[in-house]
């Protein structure tokens, strides 16, 4: 309730209460005074007639009896009488009403009975006992009265109520109009305004109310100044701090563009040097490879190692910071392309052996169960992480074993989180050296960096790799007592698809000699997984598994193993810690076999499947070849080899061509999609850079051909190719990339990675030359060198040399219409297969040209090339004089290897 209704209840409500009580009580008071004054007239009159009466009834005296009840009726109040005696009516005048006419009792006494309107009054006649009189007096007149002084004092209350309001009202205006201004005056000082002062012509009390609050506006006034002042004050400083930061972001832009132009100029560098550094490295290692074929003592060849060595490791180290460049400016995109995780770390131990088998270490794989068979992922990635961690377990492990393992840790979905782990038994880290390994250019102890080697970017570019790949990388050590190193990463597949056992080996017993507690764990769960069981007994075995060591091919053990295989009746696979030794120098039983560990799950099975299915076959302990495919004619591989260059087809086919390989050479794009319709092929080898349809865009249109293509295995076949082209060349469809000059070794990987079949050496080996003479250039022409890239065959390499010198005068013509046209991307055309030529044929100076010509004008450009042209335009005459100086040579060399090739025929 407001003040204004308390004030108006207070000065109107409680005088009209007072005022309505003193009306009521006074009215009441009124009326009994006038019911007492006529009750007392009407008494009166008939006390004093009343005995007149009973005397006029005793006497009979009729007149007398009316006379008086005649002067009875002229009072007004009395509308009837009776006089009765019993049930006998004397005299009425007048007719009686309602409670009058039920009094028919007779009464003893006076008595008067009032009702609303209507008093009834019987009066006993003294003089005659058993008489009467009935009265019916009208009281109308009375409540008329009441009526009159109840109105009367109702309008007088309402004229006090009316006086009563406006006085009150007055007040509570004059009282609240001043709180009103008051209130308005706050609300105007809480909105930020400055009001007008309040009046003090009030009450004492509200007048020193209105001071105080016209003080604290006042102050409020002053505080608000101040603070105006100080907001001022405060946006002048944050404006001239605003303008300073504006010129401090301009400034930061400015530096971040100059930086990120500086990193972008940086990574260009060191692309351009990691090639720049390629090509002479490249160099030195051919020229070691040169000096290989040379009569070189035991310490020279120690030196060649150790150059080559220094080779590898700077490559090795050209990478890492290329790598970790990239990772810098997070321009790494990583691939989704399908893995096989069991396929990835198999090849990635078979890489790691070597270093291994020097030590005499046990190198296993354990890759659970639960691992799906394919995934999606980026290979490339994953296999660098697990490399660098295999070569550091093995490089800071004397002796023992280094374990790796690959489990699934969480499967939700399609989202497989894979956990691979690598165990070793070396020298161990403590927590500080764990705490600061994965930072970059850091090693455990600088000791370390001297006495194992490295750079230490090995670890950082890991841990970036797998953060990337969403995953994390951990290490969990004991000094002296070995390390484990784990990482997981994310990757897409069904987790429900298992993979399929290998072998179905129902009814064979297996007799298995491994000391090696882990290798025998894993062998026994081979064995379980394909339904087979082991014995004790090797006469009771349908095949023997045994562990041997470097020793024990050599000497008196050597013997010892020969006459133990001689008496053992079932077929046995040796596996032996080390690399694979001549097989002539072993002369073992024909149903042996030696397999160098770490043996893949792919591997062994083949080698069991073979030996079960043909026990007395011979097998090569070099490279398992299956002899069924040679004897009944039917090929184990179907090559197509793809080249529009003549001299590149005619080395592939001379590289792989064997027993039990079929090859099929097309010389374009067109063509090798008309033999892929007409025929199946196993695996196809793609030169990228051709004419018409090129390498890319024909293995796409194999994979659309029909589901068997999807799945078939091509091969890029290229002369030069970066790291980033490579995973482009994945992207587009490749399965793997074969770089030329062939390596043989690499080739030979390949074939065994895709096909499980190996190269056969065939052919006279190149013949032993004199140390070569140091000049001061290369050589035109190196025939030791082309005779070892055409696998040993001299008169293949002279003619591989006049096919590369018969070409020359179309590859000049193709690079001068380019410079004319000056169409960069022809001129590429036009050096790239003038450099694959070459990685084909002994000719040093002009490979090493086309090879620094090509980079140079991948990375700098057409006019940064043109100035080396003259050079390589000298090389190539050069090569053509040698040519018309030796062709007769090569003529009959051609000859003679015609004849030889059809006298072998017939």
């Amino acid at each position: 309730m407001s003040l204004k209704s308390r004030l108006m209840l207070a000065l109107l409500g409680l005088p009209m209460l007072l005022l309505t009580l003193l009306a009521g009580l006074s009215m009441y008071q009124e009326n009994a005074l006038r019911r007492t004054a006529m009750q007392n007239q009407i008494e009166g009159a008939v006390n004093l007639m009343a005995p007149q009466l009973g005397e006029a009834l005793a006497m009979n005296d009729s007149s007398a009896l009316q006379a008086t009840a005649n002067q009875l009726m002229d009072s007004p109040t009395i509308r009837a009488l009776r006089l009765q005696r019993g049930t006998q009516r004397i005299l009425e005048f007048g007719r009686l009403r309602g409670h009058a006419l039920s009094t028919t009792t007779p009464s003893s006494e006076h008595r008067l009975t009032q009702y609303y309107r209507q008093w009834v009054m019987v009066v006993p006649l003294e003089q005659s006992p058993d008489a009467w009189l009935i009265l019916d007096i009208d009281a109308s007149l009375l409540l008329l009265a009441n009526y009159s002084n109840l109105a009367r004092g109702a309008l007088i209350l309402l004229v006090c109520g009316l006086l009563l309001f406006l006085v009150a009202f007055s007040i509570s205006k004059r009282v609240t109009q001043s709180i009103d201004d008051m209130s308005q005056l706050i609300d105007q000082l809480a909105n930020g305004r400055q009001p007008p002062h309040l009046n003090l012509n009030q009450p004492a009390e509200l007048a020193q109310m209105a001071v105080r609050i016209n003080l604290l506006a006042d102050h409020m006034a002053k505080a608000r100044d101040d603070l105006q002042h100080q907001i001022e004050s405060a946006t002048r400083e944050l404006q001239e701090s605003m303008e300073t930061i504006e010129v401090q972001n301009i400034e930061l832009d400015i530096s971040h563009r100059q930086a990120v132009e500086a990193n972008r100029v940086k990574s260009e560098f060191l692309a351009n040097m990691s090639h720049e550094i390629r090509t002479p490295l490249n160099g030195i290692v051919g020229f070691c490879r040169l000096l290989r074929r040379s009569s070189l003592d035991q310490r020279q060849q120690e030196w060649l190692d150790q150059v080559q060595r220094a080779c590898s490791n700077l490559l090795s180290l050209v990478n890492d910071v290329l790598d970790f460049s990239k990772l810098e400016a997070g321009r790494l995109v990583l691939e989704q392309v399908p893995v096989d995780i069991q396929s990835l770390v198999d090849e990635v131990l078979g890489l790691q052996a070597p270093l291994a088998h020097q030590k005499g270490l046990q190198l296993l794989s354990l890759v659970y169960d639960d691992v799906p068979p394919q995934l999606s992922g980026d290979p490339l990635r994953i296999r660098q992480v697990l490399t660098n961690l295999i070569n550091n377990a093995i490089k800071f492990t004397d002796h023992g074993e280094v374990i790796v393992r690959v489990m699934v840790e969480e499967a939700q979905n399609e989202r497989i989180t894979l956990r691979l782990s690598v165990s070793d038994t070396g020298i161990g880290l403590s927590d500080i050296q764990q705490r600061r390994l994965f930072q970059a250019f850091r090693q455990a102890t600088p000791s370390h960096s001297r006495q194992f080697g490295g750079t230490g970017l090995g670890l950082a570019i890991s841990r970036q790799l797998v953060e990337q790949m969403g995953g994390s990388i951990g290490v969990d050590s004991t000094p002296e007592h070995g390390s484990t190193f784990h990482f997981t990463i994310s990757l897409t597949g069904n987790p429900h698809l298992e993979r399929n056992p290998e072998l179905d080996l129902h009814q064979h017993h297996l007799y298995i000699e491994e000391p090696h507690g882990p290798s025998r764990r894993a062998l026994l769960h081979f064995v379980t997984l394909w339904h087979a069981t082991t014995t004790d007994d090797p006469d009771q075995a349908s095949l023997a598994l045994e562990a041997i060591s470097a020793d024990d091919i050599e000497g008196e053990r050597l013997i010892l193993l020969r006459q133990r295989l001689a008496t053992r009746t079932c077929p046995t696979l040796l596996m032996l810690n080390a690399g694979l030794p001549d097989p002539a120098s072993l002369t073992l039983p024909l149903h042996a076999e030696i397999l160098a560990k770490p043996i893949s799950r792919k591997v062994l099975a083949q080698a069991i499947e073979r030996h079960l299915n043909n026990p007395l076959t011979e097998v090569s302990n070099s490279a398992p070849t299956s002899t069924s495919a040679i004897d009944s004619g039917t090929p184990d591989a179907r090559l197509l080899i793809v080249d529009d260059s003549e001299t590149n087809r005619l080395l592939l086919k001379e590289l792989i061509e064997g027993p039990g390989r079929a090859l099929t050479l097309a010389a374009s794009g067109e063509e090798a999609l008309a033999l892929a319709q007409q025929q199946d092929f196993d695996m196809v080898l793609m030169d990228i850079r051709m004419t018409g349809i090129d390498g890319v865009e024909t293995t796409q249109a194999l994979r659309r051909m029909s589901d068997k293509w999807r799945e078939r295995p091509v091969i890029a076949v290229t002369a030069h190719v970066l790291e980033s082209q490579r995973r482009e060349l994945l992207l587009k469809g490749m399965d793997d990339v074969l770089i030329k000059p062939l390596d043989p070794a690499h080739l030979d990987e390949l074939l065994q990675t895709w096909l499980g079949i190996s190269l056969n050496t065939r052919g006279e080996p190149a013949p032993q030359l004199p140390p070569a003479s140091i000049d001061e250039e290369l050589p035109t022409v190196d025939i030791g060198l082309g005779t070892r890239v055409a696998g040993g065959r001299e008169a293949l390499a002279k003619q591989l040399i006049a096919s590369l010198a018969a070409s020359l005068e179309a590859t000049e013509q193709d690079i001068d219409s380019a410079i004319e046209q000056d169409d960069e991307e022809a001129l590429l055309d036009a050096i790239h297969a003038l450099n694959g030529a070459c990685r084909y044929c002994g000719v040093p100076r002009l490979a090493l040209l086309a090879e620094t010509i090509e980079t140079r004008l991948r990375s700098r450009g057409m006019q940064e090339t043109l100035t080396m042209l003259p050079d390589l335009t000298n090389a190539m005459e050069q090569l053509r004089q040698w040519q018309q100086q030796h062709s007769s040579e090569v003529e009959a060399l051609g000859a003679n290897a015609n004849d030889s090739s059809l006298s072998s025929e017939q």
